[in-house]
């Protein structure tokens, strides 16, 4: 049988295994390589100097080499099954910062296989599979679940309150007086250093605090009240909206 030639990163991948319990927490630390981590199980957030990542099931985040970033589990404990990469396989990979990709049903039993015959010795089957990884890798859907932080001092003292109070319903106007800064030039900062408006970000806000809360098993209603929605059936359209299904469904593997 000729080698296969359509995955060239394919000997670069190996899986590290790891289980973390529930609301753990794992120090700030950086990998000379790039890293993919996937939890087939439970949900985590990834934090770097540049913002938040919130990884729910059937997502990874793509933490790129010499990125420092710390790791929280939410909820019941996260099974993690993460592929250390070499990033000059992976082209399309190559980012300055972490994303959040979507992963595929195939991706899932690759990984979970790829992991069941670490430790072995080479075969053809591990070969072929990581293959076939180093394929659904390169076609991985980016998803929009990054808070990023601006570096503005009195921007980031706005966001960090937030982030501790994502319900909280105070106006550009009423923070621009609360850190000594007009209502436009926070505006004009929001849009420059996070690519999103005021309204727009604390929804993002508000998102990623939605998404742990319902991991951790909080009801729909619950977290719709306590992040500053009028009513479950707002926040459940704009959860929807953003994410493509109801909160309901969306821990439903």
């Amino acid at each position: 049988m000729p080698p296969l030639n359509v995955a060239k990163g394919a000997r670069t991948i190996s899986v590290v295994v790891r289980t973390l319990p529930a609301r753990a927490l794992v120090p700030r630390h950086a990998h000379d390589h790039a890293r993919l981590i996937y939890a087939v199980q439970g949900v985590m957030s990834v934090s770097t100097a540049q913002g938040s990542w919130v990884v729910p099931p059937e997502r990874a985040i793509w933490v790129p080499p010499h990125t420092d970033h710390e790791i929280r589990s939410y909820g019941a404990e996260v099974m993690m099954r993460s592929l250390d990469l070499a990033p000059r396989g992976f082209p399309r990979l190559q980012k300055s910062s972490c994303c959040v990709v979507g992963v595929s049903r195939l991706m899932r039993e690759l990984v979970l296989r790829h992991a069941e015959l670490a430790g072995q010795p080479p075969s053809l089957a591990l070969r072929l599979i990581r293959e076939l990884m180093a394929l659904e890798l390169r076609q991985l859907p980016v998803s929009a679940l990054h808070l990023p932080m601006p570096r503005d001092a009195r921007l980031r003292e706005v966001c960090e309150r937030i982030v501790r109070n994502p319900g909280d319903r105070l106006t550009l106007d009423d923070w621009g007086r609360r850190v000594g800064a007009s209502s436009r030039t926070l505006a004009r900062h929001f849009v420059a250093e996070t690519g999103m408006n005021f309204q727009r970000w604390r929804q993002q806000a508000r998102l990623m605090e939605a998404l742990t809360r319902l991991a951790s098993g909080q009801s729909v209603t619950a977290v719709a009240m306590d992040l500053g929605y009028d009513s479950p059936s707002a926040f459940t359209a704009m959860f929807r909206r953003t994410l493509g299904c109801p909160p309901r469904s969306y821990f439903v593997n």
